[in-house]
């Protein structure tokens, strides 16, 4: 599978191929969104357009991604001119282990179906349909727009406001709108989505505002990945120890909606199909921390990794230091 990562040294930015353990650096692009536009408009394959860039001038992987290189890992996508036309979106209620641990979260008695099980339901029955046709819609959520991506080692941020964080292991779907409107797939990433499962908990019509939250992704990006049944797993250590770690599967095999109703129902909607926009859209988790009853901590090093993913994603967590504060809106009248 060919593997990409954006990496940037001062002000030169620069995107590269992985060739372990080394990075093989692309001609002519500094961005992955120029790699794809360009794809696109050679109406060549992205595969066969990276291979006609790859240079021989190689980096060593290993400092940069532990984090002692000039160079520094960037999200392995991003729109670097306007950040804010990058959409990031997610679909839950994907995997079996999701509906148990939001049955978990809102369930009053084991004999009563809740909505969010309800959802799930409706998803085994109708959410792989025939080639052609169209399934059952999954649940979507809105996560914010690109400036809320952060690389790998970046901290993931619990506000003031917030009462908690934590990891969500998932793969993202990575996407361009080309000029005629059609999206492209550019490929996956490893993903941490991130949310707030305390404040979910109390009602799940706060899952809505639980996953307003920054998120990680990378640190490569798979343009021609395998997502049949893809294997991984996440862990958190503190202080150097893990202290709850989970092995994990996903992938459509894994999943009761199929790739291309998840996708059909992202991009169903006008206003998600704008020539020249990217989208980040993560296809949900099947195992939480807080699930098992782990209560991450400041410091905390949230992992995540897929076989056929590239190198593990890991983040610290951070808590705010300031305490929430009132957001007074003044009248223009």
């Amino acid at each position: 599978m060919t593997r990409l990562v954006q990496i940037q040294n001062g002000k030169t930015r620069a995107v590269a191929l992985v060739e372990e353990p080394r990075l093989c650096l692309l001609d002519g692009v500094n961005s992955i969104f120029q790699l794809a536009q360009q794809a696109v408009d050679s109406k060549i394959s992205l595969v066969a357009l990276v291979q006609t860039k790859a240079t021989n001038n190689f980096l060593d992987y290993d400092p940069i991604y532990n984090g002692q290189s000039d160079w520094k890992l960037l999200p392995p996508i991003d729109h670097p001119a306007e950040p804010t036309r990058c959409l990031v979106s997610g679909t839950g209620l994907t995997h079996l282990g999701s509906a148990k641990n939001r049955q978990q979260m809102h369930s009053a008695s084991e004999a009563e179906m809740n909505d969010s099980m309800k959802m799930f339901k409706w998803g085994v029955e109708g959410g792989k349909p025939a080639p052609g046709k169209i399934g059952v819609a999954p649940e979507w959520f809105y996560k914010g727009c690109g400036t809320i991506l952060r690389a790998p080692n970046e901290p993931l941020d619990v506000p003031a406001f917030a009462e908690d964080g934590g990891e969500e292991a998932e793969i993202a779907g990575i996407y361009l709108v080309a000029a005629d409107g059609n999206p492209r797939r550019i490929g996956m990433a490893i993903g941490n989505e991130f949310s707030d499962h305390k404040f979910e908990k109390k009602n799940y019509l706060n899952l809505a505002g639980s996953k307003i939250r920054t998120c990680a992704l990378g640190p490569e990006l798979v343009i021609d990945p395998q997502f049949n049944s893809v294997s991984g797993s996440a862990k958190i250590e503190r202080a150097g120890k893990t202290v709850w770690s989970k092995e994990i599967l996903t992938g459509e095999n894994e999943m009761c909606h199929s790739l291309a109703n998840i996708e059909h129902h992202h991009f169903k909607f006008e206003t998600h199909r704008r020539p020249g926009d990217l989208h980040v859209h993560f296809f949900g988790a099947c195992a939480l921390s807080f699930g098992a009853g782990v209560q991450l901590a400041a410091g905390d090093v949230m992992e995540i990794g897929f076989a056929g993913f590239g190198r593990a994603l890991r983040n610290p967590l951070r808590f705010a230091r300031d305490v929430a504060k009132l957001v007074a809106i003044k009248s223009l009248a």
